[in-house]
């Protein structure tokens, strides 16, 4: 067996497996219910919800059962991001009450608007406080916890190997380790040597995090963190099949349904775009689904009219953006493979 084709066998996480190694990270405003159910669909091993805040979801704000709602897959994994234990806690009784086979702590998050509450990768700053969170969720359901954090805050604070030991010995199933401080943001390379540190302390399962886009990569982080799994995030925008993409070229399988070009690449974005709307409501899923066709014309029609890509990202009429889709890439050539 190659360095990487332990990809494309399963694994085992609090009892719950997991088809493969290769899994869609959780992106905040990106792993919708829609693009779950692409990115699974296409080989991902394994989906993650986007982050959902503890606190607004235990006081049932509107709108967060929807970043909850399960999509019919296999296997349901929530994420949830808190400072609260009480919150942390209500927030995932009710995810597994939804049906979460899996709940992910956020102790990763570098944005500002969420370590500035002293949640996501702040909580690296106070272990004892982290660990409190984890306890509290453990204590809460019976679903297997899994904890997502960075290297640590700065080149100062590297604590992710003492934070996944004391994760570990209070009872989570699984660390995923993004190769980068809070400080560092998404700047640089990730670090994937470093992840190693955390995976020689646990023997839990590890996955590493950070800058993977290809089958090289996936084998190259292996290699260097130890991991037992390899988590994908930003090289899924405007492809949703990047993940099982990845499987099939470490497993020599056939990506499952990898949309062709053309015609059939224009009816794909548009089957997104209108299950968007159908999941948001057309005025909320216009604005939730402009991020999307960006990416994906930034990926697949870069040489598209300034004038017919404003056009795309501005219009309110669902009519005219579908128009539009077939008109821009019903024309594109080539294999989308080679554009993702």
């Amino acid at each position: 067996m190659s360095d990487h084709a332990i990809l494309s066998t399963p694994l085992d996480i609090g009892g719950v497996e997991i088809r493969n190694r290769v899994f869609l990270a959780p992106m905040s405003g990106v792993t919708d219910e829609p693009f779950r159910k692409r990115a699974y669909a296409h080989g991902a091993g394994l989906v993650v919800s986007e982050m959902v805040a503890s606190g607004e979801l235990a006081k049932g704000r509107a709108g967060f059962d929807l970043r909850i709602r399960h999509s019919g897959l296999p296997v349901h994994m929530v994420q949830l991001a808190g400072r609260e234990a009480a919150h942390m806690a209500e927030a995932a009784r009710i995810a597994v009450g939804e049906g979460a086979d899996i709940i992910d702590i956020n102790m990763g998050c570098p944005a500002k608007k969420v370590t500035g509450g002293y949640a996501g990768s702040a909580l690296m700053l106070d272990l004892d406080h982290a660990l409190s969170l984890i306890e509290a969720v453990i204590g809460a359901v019976e679903a297997p916890v899994t904890v997502k954090m960075r290297l640590g805050w700065d080149e100062n604070v590297l604590n992710a190997p003492l934070l996944a030991l004391r994760a570990e010995q209070a009872g989570v199933r699984m660390v995923t380790v993004h190769g980068r401080t809070r400080c560092q943001f998404y700047k640089g390379k990730a670090d994937w040597r470093a992840i190693a540190r955390v995976k020689s302390v646990v023997s839990i399962p590890v996955a590493a995090n950070g800058d993977v886009g290809s089958v090289e990569d996936a084998g190259v982080i292996l290699r260097q963190s130890g991991a037992d799994a390899v988590m994908v995030g930003r090289a899924h925008y405007g492809a949703p099949w990047k993940a099982g993409e990845l499987v099939a070229g470490v497993s020599g399988a056939v990506a499952p349904g990898i949309p062709p070009s053309g015609a059939g690449l224009a009816g794909y974005v548009t089957a997104h775009y209108e299950d968007m709307l159908s999941l948001y409501g057309t005025e909320s899923g216009l604005r939730q689904a402009r991020k999307h066709l960006g990416w994906y014309l930034d990926r697949h029609a870069s040489n598209v009219a300034a004038g017919q890509r404003k056009a795309l990202l501005t219009s309110g009429d669902p009519k005219e953006v579908v128009s539009l889709l077939s008109e821009i890439f019903g024309g594109q050539s080539g294999d989308v493979r080679d554009a993702a």
